[in-house]
């Protein structure tokens, strides 16, 4: 009995120091810093990267630093410039605020930036995210339930160029797909070229799918660059012809005309990817029940972080639909582990002579490039604490080209 006493009787003392060590935010620190990318240049119409061999591409990467009371700090290295723009119109109502209140301040966030996209939104909860983990010693994916720790991968190529050595013609790209069949992919990814007929697509989809097909999934990603709906059917028709496991953003509606691609799921067998364009759950819901796309995209930044893409990876679940997470990084680890409809993660951008995107900005080996998967094709979930990975702060430190803490 006297144990019993001591048990109950501590309980509220328990319970009190818990919430007194609750973190509250401090300071929402904003740093800009600079690199440079080899043989890389612009593709000259839209400004995508693009492989150039000679050139040197000045670039450049955004991070962010939520500090609390506890001592525990969210922290993340990604987005756009844009996002940081609008996250310093509303960090400062952030201050003071519980770091754990991730759902709140989710919703309060969307009402403040539902005039500019919602920009933002994903950098602060993908930051809140690795608080959470870091404050209970666990990685992100744990705290989602998730039990995934190898991740099928997929080769996403970067746009075509007309490089002697690089993904000029069809067969470049059917021989850049043999060489990943080789590595250990189970899947390849086409981005085409900006500016080519449409008799060149078509050819670039035979290539491949004769070269690889039966072998590997296939997907196509025009990246809306086809000019006409008819072109459009003309390459889904092709796509369908190979057995291409989907077919995505194809043209120049910019990804977002819910009736056009209704209309090409109805006149082609290939499943349709959609909904990289579209933002937030209640747009790609509205675009799933409309019965205009098979696959439902998913991007962290774009639609509202960790918090914002399992709301939509439940509501697809309920449509019995899979959701594949738009680009490679940590934060789409933890989310594909978490998620039972995904099935591969996108790999990429990558190139038989050009490297990634990114700058060094991973301190303790973690990689995303295309020899960072293992023999069958699959990438590890990250096991530290939060996002479970280290930044190296002092490149990016010694690399800065700007900064800002709102307090």
């Amino acid at each position: 009995c006297s144990l019993k006493y001591v048990v109950l009787s501590t309980r509220p003392i328990l319970e009190e120091n818990r919430v007194n060590q609750r973190p509250k935010i401090t300071a929402i620190e904003l740093m800009e810093f600079g690199f440079e990318l080899q043989n890389i240049g612009r593709e000259p119409t839209i400004g995508i990267p693009i492989y150039k061999p000679g050139s040197t591409l000045h670039s450049g990467g955004n991070a962010i630093k939520i500090h609390t009371d506890t001592g525990v700090t969210g922290e993340f290295v990604g987005g756009l410039p844009t996002d940081y723009t609008a996250i310093r119109g509303f960090a400062s109502s952030l201050i003071g605020r519980p770091a754990l209140g991730r759902e709140k301040i989710y919703n309060d966030i969307k009402q403040a930036t539902r005039q500019i996209a919602r920009m933002g939104q994903g950098v602060v909860d993908i930051a809140l995210w690795d608080l959470a983990g870091k404050f209970y010693g666990a990685p992100i994916y744990e705290i989602l339930g998730g039990q995934q720790k190898k991740l099928k991968c997929y080769a996403s190529t970067y746009i075509g160029d007309r490089e002697p050595d690089g993904l000029a013609t069809p067969e470049a790209y059917a021989d850049f797909a043999q060489q990943c069949l080789e590595a250990g992919y189970k899947a390849f990814k086409i981005h085409g070229w900006q500016d080519a007929p449409i008799e060149e697509h078509i050819e670039l989809v035979h290539a491949v799918g004769q070269r690889v097909g039966g072998k590997m999934d296939l997907m196509l990603d025009p990246f809306c660059a086809i000019e006409t709906f008819g072109d459009a059917y003309k390459l889904g028709r092709a796509c369908d012809e190979e057995n291409f496991f989907w077919y995505e953003d194809p043209f120049k509606d910019g990804g977002v005309s819910a009736h056009a691609h209704k209309k090409l799921r109805q006149m082609i067998s290939t499943p349709i990817l959609q909904l990289e364009h579209l933002r937030g759950l209640e747009s790609h819901v509205d675009f799933i029940e409309a019965e205009a796309t098979d696959f439902v995209r998913g991007d962290a930044l774009y639609d509202g972080g960790i918090t914002g893409i399992m709301k939509i990876a439940h509501a697809a679940e309920g449509f019995g639909l899979d959701v594949e997470l738009h680009v490679a990084g940590p934060a789409q680890r933890h989310l594909m582990a978490s998620m039972r409809n995904s099935n591969y993660y996108e790999m990429g951008l990558l190139h038989p002579k050009g490297g990634p995107f990114g700058g060094p900005v991973y301190k303790d080996g973690y990689r995303d490039a295309i020899d960072a998967i293992d023999e069958n094709g699959c990438v590890d979930v990250p096991e530290g604490p939060g996002l479970g990975v280290e930044y190296d702060w002092d490149f990016i430190t010694a690399n800065q080209t700007g900064s800002q803490t709102i307090e």
